[in-house]
């Protein structure tokens, strides 16, 4: 799924918001078959880390994605951290601090739902959210300027270098939702009675500010996409496509990995092996 690998800038008006692969939902559930055998053979191995981070507008699928591409993870393969506004005790600290406590240990799958990204995308589109964190240098909303955001930037790639290079595999999926989809399913959140509790006035607030969010999303992307924590930019107005090209991407990926391979027994105990059932068979 090399097609969706931002390898160089993008404009996001260019990139699809929807394809149609045949048999999707047939497809994802072989293929989620596959990655959780994976994963087995990684906890096994321990020796990396897989960090998936999703970013979306709202409505863009994440909530499902996950639940569709990961259920057939052993449930203590992976674990889905969802990063709302922060709490008084993470404003006590740097804006990294909460996402390096629930980085996935080696072996294991760490899901992102929404990510440290919210931290130069919410808040570029709402400067005011940052004297929240109470930096000593920003006094008022005047005082975060380019140079703000361009160090932001280089703190988020020296972040996910680190991150990278001990261990972690990342991979970043923006769900690229067009604006008549998510039209489209705001409408049915009001429509269906049983989905009205996924409404939020603020949604059609944020809608209005959706020119906004495409210029910081796409500018966001083209600055720290890179080899080692590379962003894709998947269609998301077919949720079953959707989530195929994520599962695919995520699993070509690790295939990469050709070391990734369960431990071999010590050669004492594979050659005991028959010595060992016969004890237990003789019990």
């Amino acid at each position: 799924m090399n097609e969706y690998k931002v390898v160089s800038n993008i404009s996001l008006k260019d990139c699809p918001s929807k394809v149609i692969i045949d048999n999707a939902e047939k497809e994802l559930k072989k293929l989620r078959k596959k990655l959780g055998k994976l994963q087995d053979t990684m906890y096994a191995h321990g020796k990396y880390g897989v960090l998936v981070c999703l970013q979306g507008m709202d409505t863009a699928g994440k909530d499902s994605l996950i639940r569709e591409v990961f259920k057939d993870f052993n449930v203590r393969g992976v674990e889905v951290h969802s990063f709302k506004v922060p709490t008084d005790l993470e404003r006590k600290h740097d804006y990294l601090w909460r996402h390096y406590l629930v980085l996935p240990e080696r072996g294991k799958f760490g899901v992102f739902n929404r990510t440290h990204y919210e931290n130069v995308l919410v808040t570029r589109v709402h400067p005011e959210y940052i004297l929240g964190e109470n930096i000593p240098t920003i006094n008022s909303v005047e005082d975060i300027d380019d140079t703000f955001w361009s160090d932001r930037f280089e703190q988020i790639n020296a972040f996910e270098k680190h991150v990278a290079q001990n261990g972690t595999i990342i991979l970043k999926f923006f769900l690229n939702l067009s604006k008549e989809e998510q039209k489209f399913r705001l409408l049915r959140r009001l429509n269906k009675q049983e989905k009205n509790w996924k409404f939020s006035p603020g949604d059609l607030k944020e809608r209005k500010l959706w020119g906004k969010y495409q210029e910081c999303y796409e500018d966001a992307i083209n600055r720290t996409s890179k080899v080692h924590a590379p962003w894709y930019t998947i269609p998301a107005d077919d949720k079953p496509s959707a989530r195929y090209i994520v599962a695919k991407t995520i699993y070509d990926t690790l295939k990469t990995y050709t070391d990734i391979q369960a431990p071999e027994l010590e050669e004492e105990v594979k050659a005991n092996i028959e010595l060992y059932k016969q004890q237990l068979n003789n019990e």
